[in-house]
């Protein structure tokens, strides 16, 4: 019997942060600002809202906005987009406790509702 099992080529697991796979710096502001700005457009999808009336409830440009939802983190800070989902109806949360391993730095994680 013959296999039909194909042989993948050579990877390795990733982390679950791309940015940090990717070795760019601030792998974790990113990964945050990448999950704060997808709950933005899953809410922005549920309430059929286009990007021109988003922009407004947001306080931002329609341009600047559609560059954010694009990939542009730089445009914004986290505090910005948490606020972006205030503004949307949304409680955000922050909780700070001491890390598992001792001796290594904290993380930054995003947990959604």
């Amino acid at each position: 019997m013959m296999s039909t099992k194909k042989k993948l080529p050579a990877h390795s697991r990733g982390t679950g942060n791309i940015f940090a796979d990717l070795g760019l710096p601030n792998a974790e502001e990113h990964q945050l600002k990448a999950a704060l700005v997808a709950q933005l457009k899953r809410l922005m999808a549920e309430r059929e809202i286009t990007q021109t009336d988003a922009a407004k409830l947001v306080e931002m440009k329609q341009p600047d906005l559609s560059k954010l939802l694009r990939g542009h983190f730089k445009l914004v800070s986290v505090e910005k987009l948490m606020r972006m989902l205030t503004a949307f109806d949304q409680d955000v949360e922050i909780t700070v406790k001491p890390h598992r391993k001792r001796g290594e730095a904290g993380r930054i994680t995003f947990i959604p509702a």
